[in-house]
């Protein structure tokens, strides 16, 4: 039986920065506090919370004075560091450099008036960044059909969540470029990171190459999900888990080959204890 790990799954850029900065500090201190979850994988945030990382959140600030903190990488917004500051909080800040870059330009169009249109989810930690630097003006569409409703008689300003669909931002493009009224002016700005949304094509190679397909992946992470998704449009013996003991052996009856893949939020390692576990029961 083959069992492969997809090379191209595991951690992006942004979230092996912050995780080596927070074990970098771990290492000099006992403990740190971290304003939410550093990852979107439960078994990862574990990992670390043994080492000493604590995670807290926004509505624990105040609370918290004269100590250190770090951003993880989805960024935040400016009320954040100004909070940190008035209680004395030393911050590490881990904000993946590509989101830093598109709140800076999210910020410099607010300055420079009109719609401010963001295309992402409500409430995912990076999207409550970018709207925080339009002074919670920002509009926020998830789909069509939130374009839809946009006010096509003013000026629109379009961004992406940087781990959203080409496809779905270049959809959403065409629908309000073919909707402008005349006298108003529609910018968009393509800011989906390609380290993640060239994980489409290539895991959806990969899941094509298997028999069954294990997807390992956080609940919490909305970028898993778009993943697991595309493996099960091209392999229906895709299945997602979160951690080994979640496997059924009976998935794996009777097949030659076995794809492990998972979301920019998986560890390397929690793939290859997935691997290691069907080996000690079926190889």
């Amino acid at each position: 039986m083959l069992i492969e790990i997809d090379d191209g799954s595991g951690f992006c850029f942004g979230v092996t920065t912050a995780i080596k900065k927070a074990e970098e500090e771990l290492a000099k201190s006992d403990s740190l506090y971290c304003l939410g979850d550093i990852v979107h994988n439960g078994r990862e945030v574990e990992r670390l919370k043994k080492l000493g990382l604590m995670t807290v959140e926004h509505s624990d600030l105040d609370t918290l004075h004269d100590t250190k903190m770090l951003l993880r990488a989805h960024g935040e917004p400016p009320q954040t560091y100004a909070k940190a500051k008035e209680q004395n909080i030393s911050l590490i800040d881990a904000t993946c450099p590509v989101v830093l870059n598109l709140q800076k330009r999210i910020k410099k169009a607010y300055e420079e008036g009109g719609q401010i249109v963001i295309y992402g989810k409500n409430g995912h930690a990076e999207v409550v960044g970018l709207v925080g630097q339009t002074d919670s003006t920002a509009i926020v569409i998830e789909n069509l059909e939130d374009a839809k409703k946009l006010d096509f008689s003013h000026d629109i300003q379009l961004f992406s969540q940087t781990t959203k669909s080409l496809e779905g931002f270049r959809e959403i493009v065409r629908y309000i470029a073919e909707n402008m009224q005349e006298g108003a002016r529609f910018n968009y700005f393509d800011t989906i990171c390609r380290r993640v949304a060239n994980r489409i094509p290539n895991i959806r190679s990969f899941a094509a190459q298997h028999d069954v397909i294990l997807f390992v992946c956080g609940k919490k992470s909305s970028n898993g999900k778009v993943l697991y998704n595309e493996c099960l449009s091209v392999n229906p013996h895709t299945y997602m888990i979160d951690d080994p003991s979640e496997m059924n052996f009976q998935w794996f009856e009777g097949v030659e080959s076995i794809g492990i893949c998972g979301a920019t939020s998986t560890p390397k390692w929690l793939m290859e204890d997935c691997k290691r576990k069907i080996e000690e029961e079926l190889v």
